[in-house]
């Protein structure tokens, strides 16, 4: 199989595709972290970091990390009948209608940005496929399928994802708390070990081992849907 390649122009390709200026609107998602404030579950950089460390090991970070991973050996194979039963499933595992919302508007968005700055029609081909009656394109299937198309190998590109998707919920703690900007870095630098933990399993993981054990952050997701004031859109 393909491993795809290391390169600086696939590096710089991560760079800016999961960069917080990429136009997918990651800023306006907590992942549940807006209500768990509130609720005083999360108060400091301390509990910050134990809740996302929490999401990486036992919720969406790994379940993702696998969608992933699978995605990515699927495109490389060409394989579009897998593709929208990764897709099928990625869909199946949200929890809440908000963090479906979450994954799939980013993903979408994702989508549309990469056809148009970089076009490419193997990538216009499968999205149509996989956008057939409607359906939206999940996050990290997105992110998967892109990279796979361009040829970056799959650690490269799940370590990006992984760790922009916790950087984005160290924003979100950064400003609902608050915490300083340098302990929010704290945080993101204490996550790395995580990180690259959760990346390893994802590798190996096949899809039957993916699951949930984050009953409280679905909880907080789906009070979030209904909290007074808000700031964010999950």
């Amino acid at each position: 199989m393909n491993i795809g390649t290391h390169s600086d122009a696939n590096l710089l390709k991560l760079l800016t595709w999961l960069s917080p200026n990429f136009p997918v609107g990651a800023y306006i998602y907590s992942h549940g972290i807006e209500f768990a404030v509130e609720e005083g579950l999360i108060r400091d950089a301390y509990t910050l970091q134990n809740w996302i460390e929490g999401v990486l090991t036992y919720g969406a970070g790994c379940k993702d990390g696998i969608l992933f991973s699978e995605t990515w050996r699927a495109a490389i194979e060409k394989n579009d009948v897998r593709l929208l039963e990764l897709l099928e499933m990625a869909r199946a595992f949200q929890p809440t209608a908000e963090m479906e919302i979450e994954s799939h508007a980013q993903g979408n968005a994702f989508i549309d940005a990469i056809c148009a700055a970089w076009p490419s029609n193997q990538l216009n081909r499968i999205s149509s496929y996989l956008k057939q009656d409607n359906k939206n394109i999940p996050y990290s299937v997105a992110v998967a399928l892109v990279s796979a198309i361009h040829g970056i190998a799959l650690g490269d590109a799940l370590s990006a994802y992984l760790n922009a998707f916790s950087s984005n919920l160290v924003s979100a703690g950064v400003r609902l708390i608050p915490i300083g900007q340098t302990m929010g870095l704290k945080v993101l630098a204490g996550l790395a070990d995580t990180i690259l933990t959760v990346k390893e399993i994802s590798l190996t993981s096949s899809p039957k081992n993916m699951g949930s054990a984050t009953l409280v952050v679905d909880w907080t997701s789906a009070r979030h849907e209904t909290q007074y004031t808000r700031l964010f859109r999950s």
